[in-house]
């Protein structure tokens, strides 16, 4: 326990063991993933809610059950604990660009598109860099980011976030998807006023790609979109396939293992059909000029 002025505050152990405790959910594994043992994690657990008065997790026989307060706590800590990393950082002087761990959360409507041909580039160059992905929807991928599981997000604009900084790095014009042979549309003379109802698959709710292609495709007449959404872009790619419609892919799509070994077809719409690509960080992160480069990196070498 330490004190700052006249109130007592936590230690950066008990932190650490508490975020570890958040992650596992598990008193032994968090003790083993911190190198302690059990009887100690647990006296380091109970001396924390004691200094910050507060219940932070439920415990039962088999379960450990994190309370309300608790979750609160956990986000805080863990940029507490970022925060306390970079000030180390900066005592040791301005490290060579892109080395140690960087969290990068990247969406799934990407991921399978960029990050093949870019990564092996990037580990060449960057031999230091650990780079850790998690692939996930924009909005969870954005709560992760803002609790300090995630170092920066790579996402496709526009989407509403708070208390970030951004970057745009290109835009990923939409294309039309068909298969090869359909009477669906002539992909030679698309016009969106042509389709029947129910022709357009798009992804379901929560993914921003379905959002994009709605205002980038001009999209207003709901009456031709298809009343189910695919839950993944595989189901979707694979729904297009077997001609039960047609879809709007990112361009970044063509090429892609997804497409190989299918009937799907591409066909470039207008130019102002088009999602923006870009970075985004919490925002005053001292990692921010770190994060520009990693951007440029993307845009240079997709």
């Amino acid at each position: 326990m330490l004190f700052y002025g006249l109130m007592r505050v936590p230690t950066l152990k008990q932190l650490r063991y508490f975020v570890a405790l958040t992650e596992e959910e598990h008193f032994g594994r968090a003790a083993e993933a911190c190198f302690v043992s059990q009887s100690a994690f647990s006296n380091a657990i109970r001396e924390l809610e004691s200094t910050l008065d507060a219940d932070l997790v439920d415990r039962t026989s088999r379960n450990v059950t994190i309370t309300a307060t608790g979750q609160s706590i956990a986000t805080m800590a863990r940029l507490v604990l970022r925060d306390v990393e970079s000030l180390v950082e900066l005592a040791r002087g301005d490290p060579e660009p892109l080395c140690g761990e960087l969290r990068l959360g990247v969406i799934p409507t990407i991921a399978p598109f960029l990050l093949p041909g870019t990564l092996p580039k990037l580990r060449k160059d960057y031999p230091s860099l650990k780079l850790l992905l998690i692939e996930d929807q924009t909005q969870r991928i954005y709560e992760r980011l803002m609790e300090g599981e995630l170092d920066v997000l790579l996402l496709a604009l526009p989407w509403e976030m708070h208390g970030v900084d951004t970057t745009e790095l290109f835009r990923d014009n939409f294309q039309l998807a068909y298969r090869q042979g359909t009477k669906r549309v002539d992909p030679a003379n698309y016009r969106f006023n042509r389709l029947n109802a129910d022709s357009v698959l798009l992804l379901e709710d929560g993914h921003c790609l379905r959002d994009h292609a709605l205002q980038a495709c001009k999209i207003r007449n709901t009456q031709k979109v298809s009343r189910f959404g695919a839950s993944s872009l595989l189901t979707l790619i694979e729904m297009v396939d077997a001609d039960l419609g047609i879809t709007f892919l990112p361009e970044m799509a063509a090429g892609s293992s997804l497409l190989r070994h299918t009937r799907v077809r591409l066909q470039p719409l207008r130019e102002d059909s088009y999602r923006t690509i870009g970075l985004a960080w919490r925002k005053g992160s001292r990692r921010g000029h770190e994060f520009q480069l990693l951007g440029n990196y993307f845009r240079d070498n997709r």
